[in-house]
């Protein structure tokens, strides 16, 4: 179970982080509002999978769901660069997301 809310929490990383950019510095409500909640959501399950995966895989893992994740999004969404070398950047952080849980 812990493995489960661990991606989740990742994925909102992603939500918040998404969200942080639309907000123009706080000055827009709805993605400001969006950023606060999935970011408590994000932490608690983030804590709440710490309770049983080790601090160091656990984090590493949420952060890098977390940045594959928003950089998914900024590539297919929001017209940011996607070329060969940033793929291949992106593959290597999946690859040690699974490294990580594999030798967990």
């Amino acid at each position: 179970m812990a493995w489960i809310v661990l991606v989740l929490s990742g994925f909102l990383e992603t939500a918040w982080a998404i969200a942080l950019d639309r907000s123009a510095g706080f000055s827009r409500p709805l993605p400001s509002a969006v950023f606060a909640v999935t970011l408590v959501l994000s932490m608690a399950g983030l804590a709440y999978a710490l309770r049983e995966i080790p601090v160091g895989t656990g984090y590493a893992v949420w952060v890098g769901i977390g940045a594959v994740g928003t950089a998914l999004v900024g590539m297919l969404a929001l017209h940011e660069p996607a070329d060969l070398p940033r793929i291949a950047c992106l593959l290597l952080v999946v690859a040690g997301i699974v490294g990580l849980k594999v030798f967990h």
